[in-house]
This record gives C-alpha cells, sequence and structure tokens, in this order.
C-alpha cells in the first residue's frame, strides 16, 4: 500500500468516527428539541452539527452524503428562520433522515433514500412557526483528547500486568539475597514498582467513560417506543457525570435496551389510565448511575403499574418454580422474573413480555461479573437495579486454594471467611448446609464442583459469599487473602467451563483461575 492510499485510510477512518460522533449528537438534540421546541440555540447546534458533517463528507470525497446533508440543512435553516414549526412530525422526519445518513456512512444504499429527500423536500413548505431569535450558544471549552483504539487501551493493561508480575518475582530473589548484598537494591526495586503502581491506575483511568453521552442515547430509543405505543412518556437521566469502563458501557446496550423497552412497553399506563388513577399523564422512566462501595450501580426506574404479585406468583406455579410462591419473600418471588420464557403478560407484542427477555438480562450482567435485582410496589412502578465492576480488565480478589491449584473470588461477592466445622468434613456429598450465627448457610465444596483431584485436607474453611439475595458459602482448602488481579481470557479449551470467567498471572508466574460465583452456585442445585 502505497503512503497515499495509508494516508487516505486514516482520512476516512477519522471522518466515519467524527461521523458517528455527529450522528449521535444529533439524535440526543433531535429528541431535546421536541420538548423544547423555542430554544434557538439548540436548534442552532443542531445546524451546525449538519453543516459539518454536510462540509466534511464533500472534503473526503462522499458527494451522496453531502447532497443529503444539504437536503436536511435546508429544512433546519426553514426551521430557524421560522419559516417551518418544530412539531413532532418534522422530528419524527430529520430522525429519519439520521437514520439515512448512518446508513449512508455504513456504505450501504437505503432504500427509502428517494423517498426521505421528497420528505424533506416537502416538509419545507410546512406551516410557518415563531422562534424566538437568539445568538448561537458558545462552543464547549477546547481540550486536548485524543482518538485511540480501545484494543490499544487493553494491551497497554496487560503490558503493565505483566510488567507487575515479573518485579514481583525480581522482588522474591532479591528478597531472598544477604541483607548486605540485596537490602539497597531491593529499596530501589520497590520505588520503581510505586511508579508502576501509579502507570497502571493512570492506564486504568484511561478507559473510564462518563455513561452520560451513553444514557442519552437512549432518549430516541424511549420516545419511539413511547409513541409506538401512544404512551407520553420522559426519559430522566441521573449521575451523568459517573464514569466506567468502556467495556462496560459497550455491552450494557442490549440489557439496558430490554429494561427500557419492559418499562414503557409493560410498566407505563396509557394516558388514558393515568388520568383516571390521578397519576401525571407523562409517564417518567430514570435512567441512574452511581458509585457504591468499588461498584457502578445502575438502575432502570418507572413509575408505571409496577408488577402484580399475585400473576407472579400464579404463574410461578404453573410453571413449576415453586410449589408454594405465595410464601416466598419478595425478592425471591421477584426473581423468577428472570427465568428463562417467564412472562406475566397476558398478550404478547412486538417489542417485549414483561419478563421475555430478562432472562437475558441477567445472562449479559453475569457476564459482566455483576448482579441484577428487581422491586417493585404495585400501582407506583418497578425498579431493576444493576451493580457491576468498574472495570472489567482489573479485579479486586480473594485467593483461596484447592489441592495445588489457586483461585480467586472477586472481593465484591466476599462477605466473610470462616473454618469448616469438624462435623462438616467427613462424608462424601460435596454440598452441606451448616449454622451460621443460628442461620442456615448452604454451601458447597470447590474441589467437588470443579473436579479438583486429591484428598480433601483435615482442615477446611468456608468463604460466605453473596447468593440470590441471601448467602451461601464455598469450601476450600486454603485463604490466601486479597490481591489485585488483571484478568486474561480463559483461552478455548476453558470458555465453556462453567463456574469461571477469567484467569491472571500470580507473582510466581501461575496461573488462577478467576470464579464466576452466580454461574458455579445457580448450577449446585441445593444451593437454588
Amino acid at each position: 500500500m502505497s503512503l497515499s492510499d495509508r494516508d487516505r485510510a486514516l482520512v476516512l477512518e477519522t471522518f466515519r468516527a467524527e461521523a458517528a460522533d455527529h450522528l449521535r449528537g444529533l439524535e440526543e438534540k433531535l429528541v431535546a428539541l421536541e420538548a423544547r421546541s423555542t430554544d434557538a440555540d439548540l436548534l442552532q447546534e443542531i445546524f451546525r452539527s449538519v453543516h459539518s458533517l454536510k462540509g466534511d463528507a464533500a472534503m473526503v470525497g462522499f458527494p451522496q452524503i453531502a447532497e443529503f446533508a444539504h437536503e436536511v440543512e435546508d429544512l433546519l435553516d426553514l426551521l430557524r428562520t421560522g419559516e417551518v414549526a418544530v412539531r413532532h412530525e418534522t422530528i419524527s422526519l430529520l430522525l429519519g433522515a439520521v437514520d439515512v445518513l448512518r446508513v449512508l456512512l455504513s456504505g450501504d444504499a437505503p432504500a427509502n433514500l428517494d423517498a426521505t429527500s421528497q420528505a424533506l423536500r416537502d416538509a419545507r413548505t410546512g406551516d410557518a412557526h415563531e422562534v424566538q431569535a437568539a445568538e448561537p450558544a458558545a462552543g464547549p471549552a477546547e481540550t486536548r483528547t485524543l482518538r485511540i483504539d480501545v484494543s490499544k487501551l487493553d494491551r497497554m493493561l496487560d503490558l503493565t500486568g505483566e510488567i507487575a508480575i515479573a518485579r514481583g518475582r525480581i522482588a522474591q530473589m532479591l528478597s531472598a539475597l544477604p541483607d548486605s548484598l540485596g537490602r539497597e537494591i531491593l529499596e530501589a526495586h520497590l520505588g520503581a514498582e510505586r511508579l508502576q503502581f501509579e502507570l497502571q491506575e493512570q492506564v486504568t483511568k484511561a478507559r473510564m467513560v462518563p455513561v452520560g453521552p451513553f444514557f442519552r442515547q437512549y432518549g430516541r430509543t424511549v420516545r419511539d417506543l413511547a409513541h409506538a405505543h401512544g404512551k407520553s412518556v420522559q426519559l430522566r437521566i441521573e449521575g451523568e457525570d459517573v464514569e466506567v469502563d468502556t467495556r462496560v458501557v459497550e455491552r450494557l446496550r442490549d440489557p439496558l435496551t430490554h429494561m427500557l423497552r419492559n418499562a414503557i412497553d409493560h410498566g407505563i399506563e396509557s394516558t388514558e389510565l393515568r388520568a383516571a388513577l390521578d397519576k401525571p399523564l407523562e409517564g417518567t422512566v430514570t435512567l441512574r448511575a452511581a458509585h457504591e462501595g468499588g461498584t457502578i450501580v445502575i438502575e432502570v426506574r418507572d413509575d408505571g403499574a409496577g408488577f402484580n404479585r399475585a400473576r407472579i406468583a400464579e404463574r410461578a406455579r404453573a410453571t413449576g418454580l415453586s410449589a408454594q410462591p405465595e410464601l416466598l419473600p419478595d425478592a425471591e418471588l421477584l426473581g423468577f422474573v428472570f427465568a428463562p420464557g417467564f412472562s406475566t403478560a397476558e398478550t404478547v407484542t412486538d417489542l417485549s413480555g414483561r419478563g421475555v427477555g430478562m432472562d437475558v438480562v441477567r445472562h449479559n450482567i453475569d457476564a459482566l461479573r455483576g448482579t441484577v435485582d428487581l422491586a417493585s410496589i404495585e400501582g407506583e412502578g418497578s425498579t431493576v437495579t444493576v451493580r457491576l465492576p468498574l472495570t472489567l480488565a482489573i479485579i479486586d480478589g480473594f485467593g483461596v486454594g484447592v489441592g495445588a491449584e489457586t483461585y480467586v473470588i472477586p472481593l465484591d461477592a466476599v462477605l466473610e471467611c470462616l473454618s469448616l466445622p469438624a462435623e462438616s468434613h467427613d462424608g462424601g456429598a460435596g454440598n452441606g448446609v451448616l449454622n451460621l450465627r443460628g442461620e442456615p448457610l448452604p454451601f458447597l465444596r470447590l474441589r467437588d464442583r470443579l473436579g479438583v483431584p486429591g484428598a480433601r485436607p483435615s482442615r477446611e474453611h468456608v468463604v460466605v459469599v453473596h447468593h440470590a439475595g441471601g448467602r451461601a458459602g464455598l469450601a476450600v482448602d486454603e485463604l490466601y487473602g486479597e490481591r489485585q488481579a488483571v484478568i486474561k481470557s480463559l483461552g478455548t479449551s476453558l470458555e465453556a467451563t462453567p463456574g469461571l470467567s477469567g484467569s491472571t498471572i500470580l507473582g510466581d508466574g501461575r496461573v488462577a483461575l478467576i470464579l464466576d460465583v452466580p454461574a458455579l452456585l445457580r448450577g449446585a442445585t441445593t444451593l437454588s
């Protein structure tokens, strides 16, 4: 490839990335404009984005994108002057135009290109609408930023982890030297280690992004779903500045879409019903993010009808999930919503069924080493709460030993540790129940669950962990304590093994497996 070809490839890559940002921003601003139709500053920002996209496309040789963007720009210009009104139909048309631009950007030919172009031209003859003239909003302050492929950040973090491992091995060798020979070298080594830890922390921070822009992308999803069902729904966002690993954001997209669809389709009542119930005619769905104890908490909250406890119990009994579901506490009963195929909807819609797809939500959240819980008050609404690690690249863990193997349990799952009573050591069963301060604690032996060879030691320990809104225990041979681990993939041979979520390299160069606690315990029948 010649130098000019490489240069053009880089230019096109930059254009596509910036154009995608323009289109995401346009969606957010158009949805906002529908609620603030007289906001001249916002309208000016929208016009400026389309104008920039048109100019960039023409410059890099995409005439079709430039021509279509010009059609959009012409309509926006009439909106700015007030010659065409900002109405629901106009916003829908402009959002459709954004969809066409997105398809053009991907290199495909949109089937509705000509029809949308004609609709844009027809809209320019719409009714006049007064718009208060205003000076354009000032642009954001200039910041020094650089686009970088996330895979490069992944590799940088891997390297910092490898350096930490190598330095740990060197420290072990230095500590074995005589004091007169190794003390000064070890002190210098520890000083360099502190710099390495700071580098790792900076690389981790570079991967963090605020959730605000990600959450705001759902503004259009909520708008379109609400209009499709003839409902009036607003999206409220809280905690926009909360930062999370960019990999977490990418893998949250589908679960959040499922949760929002369920909330709007089956949670929020119709306008007529809300009026009869003396509720605000416009329903509210809230997306909230917050940091709690080293984790990120994501909430999807609606002020709709809530879950019908009696109907869930009836469905749980009919499907054999529970013989007496009405006796269960709320947390356990509502947890049935996440069972595969579980639904309380009387009719199936093209968008969702309350519970249909929620098993997919739990599966995806489990894959992120997170947990998902549901709370609901009938007639007042429901809240789905997701708790996730701040980063998928590094984990604060608790090391345990079984036989010759070392395993890492995510630290946020660990409640406490205790010795396994002597009477629980005998017998062939891998599972059991012990008395923990007057409460039954079901436990399983990690040795038996993972098929680790060898005899049990005379003394075993139990790590108490969170499980299904309660507690459970993992019986192990040794307790090694807290440690930070850089997560690596399992490799194809172990990817399908239930109960494992990754691997890490220990200070002595050995590999330790990271446990997926929810999956590990879910497969144990006595703990279910």
